[in-house]
Protein backbone atom coordinates (compact mmCIF):
# COMPACT_ATOMS: atom_id res chain seq x y z
CA UNK A 1 0.00 0.00 0.00
CA UNK A 2 1.46 3.52 -0.94
CA UNK A 3 -1.15 5.57 1.33
CA UNK A 4 0.73 6.87 4.24
CA UNK A 5 -0.94 6.43 7.43
CA UNK A 6 0.45 7.72 10.93
CA UNK A 7 -1.37 6.36 14.42
CA UNK A 8 -1.41 8.73 16.78
CA UNK A 9 -0.62 7.35 20.90
CA UNK A 10 -0.25 9.12 24.15
CA UNK A 11 0.72 7.57 27.51
CA UNK A 12 -2.57 5.59 29.44
CA UNK A 13 -3.20 4.76 32.84
CA UNK A 14 -4.34 1.15 34.60
CA UNK A 15 -7.44 2.20 35.11
CA UNK A 16 -7.19 0.10 39.22
CA UNK A 17 -3.56 1.05 39.66
CA UNK A 18 -2.91 3.94 37.55
CA UNK A 19 0.47 3.25 36.83
CA UNK A 20 1.45 4.12 33.50
CA UNK A 21 0.68 2.08 30.27
CA UNK A 22 0.21 1.88 26.75
CA UNK A 23 -3.43 3.53 26.02
CA UNK A 24 -5.89 0.98 24.57
CA UNK A 25 -7.38 2.54 22.45
CA UNK A 26 -4.42 4.04 20.79
CA UNK A 27 -2.69 0.90 20.96
CA UNK A 28 -6.20 -0.08 18.46
CA UNK A 29 -5.35 2.75 16.72
CA UNK A 30 -1.61 1.26 15.92
CA UNK A 31 -3.32 -2.62 15.23
CA UNK A 32 -5.06 -1.05 13.14
CA UNK A 33 -2.29 0.71 11.25
CA UNK A 34 -0.04 -2.02 11.36
CA UNK A 35 -2.72 -4.22 9.70
CA UNK A 36 -3.13 -2.10 6.81
CA UNK A 37 0.12 -0.49 6.53
CA UNK A 38 2.33 -3.45 8.32
CA UNK A 39 6.15 -1.63 8.42
CA UNK A 40 5.43 1.09 6.78
CA UNK A 41 2.99 2.73 9.56
CA UNK A 42 4.68 5.67 10.62
CA UNK A 43 3.74 6.32 14.80
CA UNK A 44 3.82 9.46 16.27
CA UNK A 45 3.45 11.02 20.43
CA UNK A 46 3.61 14.69 21.48
CA UNK A 47 5.50 14.62 24.81
CA UNK A 48 8.31 13.24 27.07
CA UNK A 49 10.59 10.71 25.00
CA UNK A 50 11.92 9.05 28.17
CA UNK A 51 8.32 7.87 29.36
CA UNK A 52 8.88 3.95 29.27
CA UNK A 53 5.62 3.37 28.59
CA UNK A 54 6.17 4.27 24.63
CA UNK A 55 8.26 1.24 24.74
CA UNK A 56 5.13 -0.92 25.45
CA UNK A 57 3.74 0.16 21.62
CA UNK A 58 7.60 -0.31 20.14
CA UNK A 59 6.42 -4.11 21.35
CA UNK A 60 4.20 -4.49 18.89
CA UNK A 61 6.85 -4.68 16.21
CA UNK A 62 7.16 -1.47 15.76
CA UNK A 63 10.81 0.02 14.78
CA UNK A 64 10.73 3.51 15.85
CA UNK A 65 8.21 5.91 17.48
CA UNK A 66 8.65 9.91 16.16
CA UNK A 67 8.05 12.01 19.49
CA UNK A 68 7.63 15.38 19.35
CA UNK A 69 9.72 16.26 22.90
CA UNK A 70 7.15 18.51 25.25
CA UNK A 71 7.46 19.10 28.75
CA UNK A 72 4.32 18.21 30.60
CA UNK A 73 1.58 20.98 30.70
CA UNK A 74 2.57 21.46 27.17
CA UNK A 75 -0.56 22.02 24.73
CA UNK A 76 -0.02 19.12 22.17
CA UNK A 77 -2.11 20.57 19.52
CA UNK A 78 0.02 22.67 17.33
CA UNK A 79 2.85 20.63 17.57
CA UNK A 80 0.55 17.83 16.13
CA UNK A 81 -1.16 19.75 13.53
CA UNK A 82 2.23 21.67 12.35
CA UNK A 83 3.57 18.29 11.95
CA UNK A 84 0.73 16.68 10.40
CA UNK A 85 0.00 19.21 7.54
CA UNK A 86 3.64 18.78 6.61
CA UNK A 87 4.14 14.73 6.78
CA UNK A 88 2.02 13.71 3.51
CA UNK A 89 -0.69 11.86 5.79
CA UNK A 90 -3.35 10.54 3.85
CA UNK A 91 -4.65 8.27 7.06
CA UNK A 92 -4.30 9.45 10.66
CA UNK A 93 -5.75 6.95 13.56
CA UNK A 94 -6.39 7.79 17.12
CA UNK A 95 -8.01 6.85 20.03
CA UNK A 96 -11.30 8.56 21.18
CA UNK A 97 -10.06 9.55 24.64
CA UNK A 98 -6.31 9.89 26.32
CA UNK A 99 -6.59 8.04 29.54
CA UNK A 100 -4.28 11.01 30.90
CA UNK A 101 -4.62 15.00 31.52
CA UNK A 102 -7.68 16.21 30.64
CA UNK A 103 -9.44 13.31 28.48
CA UNK A 104 -11.79 15.82 27.03
CA UNK A 105 -12.10 13.50 23.81
CA UNK A 106 -11.49 17.07 22.15
CA UNK A 107 -7.92 16.44 20.62
CA UNK A 108 -9.29 14.84 17.06
CA UNK A 109 -11.63 17.00 16.20
CA UNK A 110 -9.28 20.20 17.29
CA UNK A 111 -7.26 18.50 15.03
CA UNK A 112 -9.60 17.75 12.22
CA UNK A 113 -10.50 21.20 12.53
CA UNK A 114 -7.08 22.67 12.17
CA UNK A 115 -6.14 20.87 9.00
CA UNK A 116 -9.50 20.82 7.17
CA UNK A 117 -10.08 17.37 7.45
CA UNK A 118 -12.64 15.29 7.48
CA UNK A 119 -13.17 13.24 10.74
CA UNK A 120 -14.56 9.49 10.97
CA UNK A 121 -15.78 9.21 14.50
CA UNK A 122 -15.76 5.27 16.29
CA UNK A 123 -13.75 3.63 13.01
CA UNK A 124 -13.76 -0.18 13.30
CA UNK A 125 -12.65 -0.87 10.19
CA UNK A 126 -10.91 0.11 6.76
CA UNK A 127 -12.13 -1.80 3.90
CA UNK A 128 -10.62 -0.38 0.72
CA UNK A 129 -8.34 2.93 -0.31
CA UNK A 130 -7.62 3.89 -3.62
CA UNK A 131 -5.77 7.14 -4.95
CA UNK A 132 -8.71 9.70 -3.36
CA UNK A 133 -10.91 7.99 -1.32
CA UNK A 134 -11.49 5.01 1.34
CA UNK A 135 -14.31 3.08 1.97
CA UNK A 136 -14.57 2.42 5.65
CA UNK A 137 -17.06 1.02 8.67
CA UNK A 138 -18.37 2.79 11.38
CA UNK A 139 -19.19 0.91 14.15
CA UNK A 140 -22.71 2.23 15.69
CA UNK A 141 -24.43 1.37 18.79
CA UNK A 142 -25.87 -1.93 19.47
CA UNK A 143 -23.08 -3.65 16.92
CA UNK A 144 -24.33 -2.08 14.17
CA UNK A 145 -22.37 -0.80 11.28
CA UNK A 146 -22.49 2.05 8.68
CA UNK A 147 -20.28 2.11 5.66
CA UNK A 148 -18.82 5.23 4.96
CA UNK A 149 -17.01 6.46 1.37
CA UNK A 150 -14.47 9.43 2.99
CA UNK A 151 -12.19 11.71 1.24
CA UNK A 152 -8.21 11.22 1.67
CA UNK A 153 -7.03 12.85 3.56
CA UNK A 154 -8.62 12.12 7.06
CA UNK A 155 -8.63 11.52 10.14
CA UNK A 156 -10.45 8.96 12.28
CA UNK A 157 -10.76 7.58 15.75
CA UNK A 158 -11.34 4.27 16.85
CA UNK A 159 -12.36 2.48 20.62
CA UNK A 160 -13.48 -0.74 21.70
CA UNK A 161 -15.05 -1.50 18.16
CA UNK A 162 -11.72 -1.74 16.40
CA UNK A 163 -9.49 -4.41 15.76
CA UNK A 164 -7.76 -5.73 19.40
CA UNK A 165 -4.33 -4.84 19.88
CA UNK A 166 -1.46 -7.39 19.75
CA UNK A 167 0.36 -8.46 22.69
CA UNK A 168 3.50 -6.13 23.54
CA UNK A 169 6.40 -8.33 23.12
CA UNK A 170 9.85 -7.23 25.49
CA UNK A 171 12.64 -8.03 22.52
CA UNK A 172 10.96 -5.62 20.27
CA UNK A 173 10.47 -3.00 23.14
CA UNK A 174 14.20 -3.09 24.10
CA UNK A 175 15.37 -3.08 20.01
CA UNK A 176 13.07 0.08 19.00
CA UNK A 177 14.51 3.73 18.92
CA UNK A 178 12.64 6.36 20.27
CA UNK A 179 13.31 9.32 18.11
CA UNK A 180 13.04 12.85 19.04
CA UNK A 181 12.07 16.10 17.39
CA UNK A 182 12.36 19.52 18.79
CA UNK A 183 9.43 21.51 18.27
CA UNK A 184 7.99 24.46 19.62
CA UNK A 185 6.51 24.19 23.21
CA UNK A 186 3.33 26.08 23.69
CA UNK A 187 2.11 25.74 27.06
CA UNK A 188 -1.91 24.76 27.71
CA UNK A 189 -2.73 28.06 29.55
CA UNK A 190 -6.95 26.43 29.89
CA UNK A 191 -4.83 23.18 31.92
CA UNK A 192 -2.65 24.97 34.05
CA UNK A 193 -5.92 27.03 35.52
CA UNK A 194 -7.95 23.70 35.67
CA UNK A 195 -8.74 21.07 38.38
CA UNK A 196 -9.19 17.32 37.31
CA UNK A 197 -11.14 15.26 38.51
CA UNK A 198 -12.05 11.24 37.87
CA UNK A 199 -14.62 11.17 35.61
CA UNK A 200 -18.13 9.30 37.24
CA UNK A 201 -20.92 8.13 34.84
CA UNK A 202 -24.05 9.22 35.24
CA UNK A 203 -26.52 7.74 36.93
CA UNK A 204 -29.20 5.48 34.75
CA UNK A 205 -32.50 5.58 35.83
CA UNK A 206 -33.84 1.68 35.88
CA UNK A 207 -37.12 1.29 33.89
CA UNK A 208 -39.98 -0.42 36.02
CA UNK A 209 -41.22 -3.68 34.21
CA UNK A 210 -45.03 -4.24 35.06
CA UNK A 211 -45.24 -7.76 33.76
CA UNK A 212 -47.39 -10.30 35.01
CA UNK A 213 -45.42 -13.50 33.19
CA UNK A 214 -41.77 -14.33 33.00
CA UNK A 215 -41.82 -14.11 29.42
CA UNK A 216 -43.43 -10.76 29.29
CA UNK A 217 -40.87 -9.26 31.64
CA UNK A 218 -38.03 -10.78 29.49
CA UNK A 219 -39.66 -9.10 26.85
CA UNK A 220 -39.62 -5.71 28.36
CA UNK A 221 -35.84 -6.60 29.20
CA UNK A 222 -34.71 -6.97 25.79
CA UNK A 223 -36.66 -4.57 23.96
CA UNK A 224 -34.84 -2.09 22.14
CA UNK A 225 -35.16 1.75 23.79
CA UNK A 226 -36.59 4.28 22.10
CA UNK A 227 -36.28 7.51 22.40
CA UNK A 228 -39.53 9.50 24.07
CA UNK A 229 -39.02 13.19 23.42
CA UNK A 230 -36.44 12.97 20.90
CA UNK A 231 -36.47 15.25 17.71
CA UNK A 232 -35.17 14.54 14.63
CA UNK A 233 -34.01 18.40 12.40
CA UNK A 234 -33.14 17.47 8.77
CA UNK A 235 -33.28 20.45 6.35
CA UNK A 236 -32.40 23.25 8.95
CA UNK A 237 -29.72 25.83 9.22
CA UNK A 238 -26.96 25.65 11.33
CA UNK A 239 -28.16 28.61 13.80
CA UNK A 240 -31.04 26.59 13.88
CA UNK A 241 -29.28 23.84 14.86
CA UNK A 242 -27.53 25.60 17.49
CA UNK A 243 -30.55 26.77 18.98
CA UNK A 244 -32.31 23.33 19.16
CA UNK A 245 -29.13 22.12 20.81
CA UNK A 246 -28.60 24.45 23.13
CA UNK A 247 -32.44 24.21 24.32
CA UNK A 248 -32.14 20.55 24.90
CA UNK A 249 -28.76 21.51 26.93
CA UNK A 250 -30.75 23.68 29.36
CA UNK A 251 -33.32 21.29 29.48
CA UNK A 252 -31.10 18.27 30.72
CA UNK A 253 -29.04 20.87 33.11
CA UNK A 254 -25.89 20.02 31.68
CA UNK A 255 -26.07 24.32 30.68
CA UNK A 256 -27.38 26.69 33.23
Amino acid sequence: MNTKIISLVSIGAHPTSGRPRRADQDARAVELGLQLAGDNLQVLHAGDVTEPALRAYLGMGLEQIHVLEQPVGADALPALTAYLRDAGAQVVLTGSQAETGEGSGMLPFLLAEGLGWPLVVGLAQVESINDCSALVLQALPRGQRRRLKVKLPFLATVDNAAPKPRQSAYGPSRRGVLEAADVEVVDDELLAVATLQPAKPRPKRLKVIKAKSGADRMKAATAKASGGGGQVLKGVTAQAGAEAILKLLIEEGVVR
